[in-house]
């Protein structure tokens, strides 16, 4: 028999090789949990230390991902700040100088200004970057309002600046700028997420504004800046409160996808550690996911495999056969109550406007039903777990523990994780 031309035997023998790889990547590799912060400011817009700075404290505080998220910009092309005037003036500056030396610090003397530029994405992500290690996604908050109402909108795994897109109502606002944030997606092939921020700063925006935004998926459940209002007050609810009517309405009555709750940092202050400002290491989500990538941290968000933190970490969860599971990763001398979250078919679908003190409607959430957002059940322990009864209509846990949060956003905070809800039959 005559042999094949060794050039048929090469190419042979890469295209197996090729196969045995993609195969073994994409079919053997096991998913495991990546910790990440989406929400995180530098002196590219608001925050008090340098781009690398803020890298490098996220890196080797066991974050495997991580997005600099700064307001109304890419950390691209050149800029040049201003060391007496920036927000962390020459004290971190002279951090900045020790740590990286003056051969990376690039700084000049102009018109009586002392100056250091803020080095871009691109010519630091290769200090930190590691495969299957740590991985840095580029981000913008785009930061938008309607009237005296702020918008914040943060778009993680950008390829351009989007520009903030303004509208009508804090609704068309919103919906302006995810529609830019999709449209880019579409137009370039690149996986991207918008998020809502914060929606309880300056009480932004209501559960019934949220609720309506199309292709919107995501939002913070949990921010660590102190003047966000996550835990509402008499007047307006909480981010645990929204969720569950804005799950429930756009599940049972608008027939339009989940909104997934996200827990994040929002951090913009690295010098001083105090409840009083936005610290490092307050929010995070945990994200299950084969590879550490944005394709694939992505994907696993959009299917709500992963969970958001103050602090509390799991092992596992799972949705199967109409059960819901959580197992705890325990810590030494700490007790965990899980609080199965949901709502029934059938609910009182009544709400009323809450009045001011002219009699006139407020612009802030309404008041619902007790039925929305039940806690169908608690547990206590290192595993919970919830059967469906089959009338409901998602069921979402919060895991609380004993522990206080160490630098909580606000004190008396409980470290606290969230699942993503559950829906039956999807």
């Amino acid at each position: 028999m005559k042999p094949y031309p060794n050039r048929f035997v090469a190419a042979l023998t890469a295209a197996c090789t090729v196969f045995f790889v993609f195969t073994s990547a994409s079919g053997a590799a096991p998913s495991q949990w990546w910790k990440g912060n989406l929400h995180t400011h530098t002196l590219w817009s608001d925050g008090d230390d340098y781009p690398e700075m803020v890298t490098a404290w996220y890196k080797s505080n066991g974050y495997d991902f991580l997005a600099l998220s700064d307001h109304n910009v890419l950390s691209a092309g050149q800029r040049w700040s201003d060391i007496a005037k920036n927000k962390g003036g020459d004290a971190a500056f002279r951090k900045y100088l020790d740590r990286f030396g003056e051969s990376w610090v690039e700084q000049k003397h102009e018109e009586g200004k002392h100056l250091v530029r803020l080095k871009p994405l691109g010519e630091y992500r290769h200090l930190f970057e590691e495969p299957n290690r740590f991985l840095m996604i580029e981000s913008e908050e785009i930061t938008d309002a309607y009237q005296d109402a702020p918008v914040h909108i943060n778009a993680t795994n950008l390829r351009h600046f989007i520009k903030p897109q303004g509208g009508g109502s804090v609704l068309e606002v919103m919906q302006n700028n995810v529609n830019a944030v999709l449209r880019q997606r579409r137009e370039t092939g690149q996986p991207m997420v918008a998020h809502l921020n914060h929606p309880n700063f300056v009480w932004g925006v209501t559960a019934e504004e949220l609720m309506r935004v199309q292709g919107e998926r995501f939002f913070e459940v949990y921010n660590g800046h102190p003047a966000v209002h996550n835990e509402g007050d008499a007047t307006h609810a909480g981010t645990d409160r929204m969720w569950d009517i804005i799950l429930t309405w756009r599940l049972a009555i608008l027939n339009m996808e989940p909104i997934f709750g996200l827990g994040v940092d929002d951090s913009h202050n690295y010098h001083t550690q105090s409840s009083d400002l936005s610290n490092s290491g307050r929010g995070w989500i945990m994200v299950r996911a084969a590879h550490l990538t944005p394709e694939h941290i992505i994907k696993a968000m959009e299917a709500g495999d992963f969970y958001a933190t103050s602090g509390v970490r799991l092992k596992d969860f799972k949705r199967e056969l109409n059960r819901l599971t959580i197992e705890i990763d325990p810590e030494d001398g700490v007790s965990y109550k899980t609080l199965f979250i949901g709502t029934r078919k059938g609910f009182n679908q009544t709400s009323e406007p809450i009045l001011g003190n002219d009699g006139k409607p407020l612009r802030v959430t309404h008041r619902y039903s007790d039925e929305i957002g039940m806690v169908l059940a608690e547990q206590t322990g290192l595993s919970a777990s919830y059967p469906m009864r089959g009338d409901e209509i998602y069921v979402r846990a919060k895991i609380v523990s004993s522990k206080l949060k160490q630098n909580p956003y606000l004190k008396g905070e409980y470290e606290t994780a969230w699942v993503q809800p559950f829906i039956p039959n999807e």
